[in-house]
């Protein structure tokens, strides 16, 4: 009669019943992977171990259990006194436990894995090397750099004040009534020439080997002794012995 009672909906049986949506199928999927471990573990039992894992396991079983008075080895050091842990030795300062073994199971030759190791140090060493070297190389690379464009910025200031200089030498040589000057390349071109003044002008360049810091040089010469001109001062003294007193030098550099 109670069986056929319908179930109270209102009771706590039903309420506490977790109604949550997905969960079944997760439950599903849970109880499939426990499943699937189990067949896992009970194919691995089954399975029929090869020769190879026998005989490690049986080799790791020997290797690990101490040797016993059966051991003729291990009788006769008993028999001079020897006790299990005590060291070798008759001070005991020998070793205590066995010299271990080194099992080869490759079919490699005697010597083979000090040969792989060689070569893999080798080939490291040769990796460490070539960084080492390209590390040189880019350090090289940005000190000619950083040389080339020092040079350039001396060579553009160098060329600037050889510039300076010929507009100087050309002012002064003026107000001397110096219409041609001692030099071609004394005063500043002029800008704009024709095809022929062109092609003379590339001809006096090609003719001279006079570097811009020779030109320099010179012209900075010129100036202090014709003129009492110093180009790094930018004053025009009264004669060599007032220009030798009151001026630092005859370079840029004496004057920094």
């Amino acid at each position: 009669m109670e069986e056929d009672e319908e179930e109270d909906y209102m009771s706590d049986l039903f309420i506490k019943q977790d109604v949550r949506p997905g969960l079944p199928m997760v439950r599903r999927v849970r109880e499939a992977m426990q499943k699937e471990e189990k067949q896992k573990e009970a194919n691995e039992r089954s399975r029929q171990k090869s020769v190879k894992e026998e005989e490690r396991e049986r080799r790791d079983l020997v290797l690990k259990s101490a040797l016993g008075t059966e051991n003729k080895g291990f009788a006769l050091l008993q028999k001079m006194g020897y006790k299990s842990g005590q060291a070798l030795g008759k001070s005991g300062e020998g070793i205590v436990e066995p010299i271990p073994l080194n099992i080869k199971t490759g079919r490699s030759g005697l010597g083979h894995e000090e040969l792989k190791k060689r070569k893999a140090e080798e080939k490291l060493e040769n990796y460490r090397q070539k960084l080492h070297m390209k590390k040189q190389a880019n350090e090289q690379a940005a000190d000619q750099f950083r040389i080339r464009f020092k040079t350039k910025q001396e060579e553009r200031k160098m060329e600037g004040d050889l510039r300076r200089s010929q507009r100087a030498c050309q002012q002064l040589d003026m107000q001397k009534d110096i219409d041609v000057p001692k030099e071609t390349w004394y005063w500043l071109e002029p800008e704009e020439e024709d095809d022929k003044d062109e092609e003379d002008k590339e001809d006096e360049c090609r003719s001279s080997d006079l570097s811009v810091s020779e030109k320099l040089r010179i012209l900075t010469a010129y100036l202090r002794e014709e003129h009492f001109y110093c180009i790094w001062c930018g004053t025009t003294y009264e004669d060599s012995e007032d220009l030798s007193s009151n001026c630092p030098g005859d370079s840029a550099a004496d004057h920094d």
